[in-house]
């Protein structure tokens, strides 16, 4: 036997059901010898300026190389492990699909052990990783591509405390708000970009990496166009498009044992859920949801889906009770507020789901990889602006510069296309605080003006940040909450890189939205789901806030002792729960993320 494989064995965990869960742990690096004494949680690896904890009894989630020169801690899921294993030319009982995170932090050991920090470059998957070079010192920090982790850390002080779960760091460091990203959170729904709403943590974006103690960042892998093939015709990109979603799907399929898939009869999660049908051996249950008889619903289609690739089928009806009594504990289990009103919904279906499974797939990333027809309503906008800028290029004087001018317009366009309260935010914000922000700068400037064509910025907007900071973080903490493992296929960062080299006219065409994605899979679903316009879940806070939340709500929000009630104008948040001017019936939205944003301060006060 060789060297690497005795190794390999040594370290074979003993097992059970499949850990794939996230670990709770958190780490302190720099003067570790002030606090030791001081910390509560059990200390499960030391160094000189470094010290682990861990909030559990099963195995702690480290691993040393075998030079013993490199400690590998944290989360890690390598769907492409067999693939890694044969570049490093190891042979083990590894090679088994389902293995457990212990294995693949071992396989990062080993690859860190030959390529040192460009080990990130060819890591696919699911990670939160921390890893020390006992010899030089230096403590590395990287998260996956896509975001599918999330990792954490504080900016200053002798101490700098880093964990994948916010809450397991903020008792360390002041609560200060960051009123930019209060600004940013009442615009989105959720935080944007590294910022969170405490001022001294910072969440590591998708596809970098940190070092201390220089406090280096450093992206490791970059989203770009880099459109190819455009003498290929849509059924030759579709083609490839569906070569590539059935490797990612089956990688993706825990082996031996049933798995489920979140259905709402729409393109994205329909052909997650055929392509699972289609490879998996082992039994498929797929979940819906609807909000009772006075709302509409999407159980047609998606009752058609589950019989068509004749999975077990399971419809959770969610009361208007039911949405408000959970949103306190939701709001407990996310990272930064977000004020989608399906994390209620996703929390729901995630615990039904665990009474059968262990791993829960989702059609998540479609729209923001495949051109959604949310991106229309920015491609009109553009189409006007940029009549109104020649017609002011050709009638200012030869001086004006309009670029300015037009890139503000065209950021306050976007903001404005996420529905919630951007124009607000003059009479939202108390004044001092509109003063404070209103000229400070936007996270999504950079991609929105870059010189890639509009759709694809656009799609880079949906997939770095409403991607990495409310969807996948989203699935991530709410699916680990209700003890379930949550997995995003479209979201894969190989999905996402093919995404970019694929025509925009094969994606978003005038009203012909996802033309490459239902392609690829036209022949798996019935034409009423491929052809189907998108509609997506509508959760009916509207009602809920007319009807069944009124004295809650007002509670709630109008309270002297409310968190939000330094920040915010709450004369104009009783306005709303008057329904007063609500001409396009938006109401109900703003006032769900208000109440999602209040309960996440509360828990955390």
């Amino acid at each position: 036997m060789k060297r690497s494989e005795q190794w390999w064995k040594r370290w074979l965990p003993q097992r059970s059901q499949p850990a794939t869960l996230p670990s709770r742990w958190q780490l302190a690096y720099g003067a570790v010898d002030r606090v030791i004494g001081a910390i509560a949680q059990p200390i499960v690896w030391q160094d000189e300026r470094l010290a682990l904890m861990f909030f559990a009894d099963s195995n702690a989630p480290v691993t040393i190389s075998e030079s013993q020169r490199f400690v590998v801690m944290g989360d890690v899921w390598l769907p492409d492990r067999l693939t890694l294993m044969q570049r490093l030319g190891i042979a083990s009982p590894l090679v088994e699909k389902q293995s457990q995170p212990s294995d693949d932090r071992l396989l990062v050991a080993q690859l860190w052990e030959q390529y040192g920090t460009a080990t990130w470059e060819k890591l696919t998957g699911a990670f939160a990783l921390a890893v020390w070079d006992r010899e030089q010192q230096q403590l590395y920090l990287g998260r996956d591509r896509a975001g599918i982790n999330t990792l954490y850390y504080t900016i200053d002080g002798a101490i700098r405390w880093i964990a994948p779960q916010f809450s397991a760091i903020a008792p360390y460091c002041s609560s200060d708000l960051d009123l930019v990203a209060l600004r940013d959170y009442l615009c989105c729904a959720f935080v944007p970009g590294a910022r969170t709403l405490w001022q001294q943590i910072r969440e590591l974006r998708p596809g970098t990496t940190l070092q201390l103690p220089n406090g280096d960042i450093t992206a490791y892998w970059q989203l770009q166009e880099q459109i190819t093939h455009l003498d290929q015709s849509l059924e030759w990109h579709g083609n490839r498009l569906r070569a590539l979603l059935e490797q990612v799907v089956q990688e993706y399929l825990p082996s031996g044992e049933p798995v489920g898939a979140f259905l709402s009869g729409g393109l994205d999660s329909s052909c997650i859920t055929a392509l699972a049908a289609e490879f998996h051996d082992a039994p498929l249950h797929t979940y819906s949801i609807h909000f009772g008889a006075a709302c509409p619903n999407e159980l047609e289609f998606s009752s058609l889906v589950a019989q068509h690739c004749q999975t077990q089928h399971h419809v959770l009806e969610i009361t208007f009770k039911e949405l408000w009594a959970y949103l306190p504990e939701t709001m407990a289990a996310l990272d930064d507020p977000i004020g989608d009103p399906l994390t209620v919904p996703n929390l729901l279906l995630g615990r039904l789901a665990a009474g059968s499974v262990h791993t829960v797939l989702n059609g998540e990333g479609g729209d923001p990889c495949f051109g959604g027809p949310k991106n229309q309503p920015m491609l009109i906008n553009a189409l006007y602006s940029n009549a109104l800028s020649k017609y002011t290029i050709d009638h200012k004087s030869p001086n004006h510069n309009p670029n300015s001018t037009t890139q503000q317009e065209s950021l306050q366009a976007y903001l404005t296309s996420f529905q919630k309260c951007a124009t607000d935010l003059p009479q939202l914000l108390k004044h001092d605080v509109w003063s404070a922000v209103r000229s400070e700068a936007s996270v999504f400037e950079a991609t929105l003006h870059s010189n890639d064509r509009y759709l694809n910025r656009l799609m880079a907007l949906n997939i770095q940040f409403k991607g990495a900071d409310q969807i996948l973080t989203k699935v991530h903490n709410l699916m680990h909450a209700a003890g379930v493992y949550g997995r995003s296929p479209l979201f894969d960062p190989r999905v996402i890189d093919l995404s970019m080299t694929i025509p925009p006219a094969y994606k978003l065409s005038g009203v012909y939205e996802k033309a490459v994605l239902k392609q690829a899979v036209a022949d798996l679903l019935p034409d009423a789901i491929i052809q189907r316009p998108k509609s997506g879940m509508m959760v009916p806070v509207q009602l809920g806030f007319r009807e069944h939340w009124q004295r809650q709500a007002r509670s709630l929000l109008l309270s002297r002792q409310a968190a939000i009630a330094p920040y915010l104008n709450q004369a104009l948040i009783r306005n709303w729960l008057d329904y007063e001017g609500d001409t396009w019936g938006r109401y109900g939205v703003k006032l769900w993320l208000l109440a999602s944003l209040e309960y996440w301060l509360q828990g955390r006060r």
